[in-house]
């Protein structure tokens, strides 16, 4: 039987020192591994790449089905995971909810990996 994680917020973006700082606590280390899950599969990494290279840096998610060959549950579902992690927020506006990168979690999750990397 697969362990199961524990549920906690992941929605704010992650914040510990950078990995490479020392041993991190289990606290911090489930922190950063539950948000580079939320990466952790090709849809999703589809889905980001799409928003990153959007012209307006957001799409609805229709759209991002009809670009990416998925269906609306499909891509609906991998959204609901990156807005889990704090990765995506989505804002509805009229009959579309509107999804884009967020630009916070990820520069914060890029400092825990790697500082010197990140600007």
């Amino acid at each position: 039987m697969p362990k199961t994680l524990p549920v906690i917020d992941i929605s704010a973006p992650v914040c510990c020192a950078p990995v490479a700082a020392g041993p991190m606590s289990d606290d911090d280390a489930l922190a950063v591994a539950l948000r580079l899950k939320a990466l952790a599969d090709p849809a999703r990494v589809k889905i980001m790449s799409h928003l990153f290279s959007s012209s307006d840096g957001e799409a609805i998610s229709g759209e991002l089905a009809a670009a990416l060959h998925l269906s609306d549950g499909t891509v609906s579902h991998h959204l609901a995971q990156l807005r889990r992690a704090g990765l995506v927020i989505s804002d509805r506006r009229g009959m579309n909810v509107f999804h884009r990168v967020n630009p916070v979690a990820l520069q914060a999750l890029c400092a825990v990996l790697s500082p010197n990397l990140c600007t």
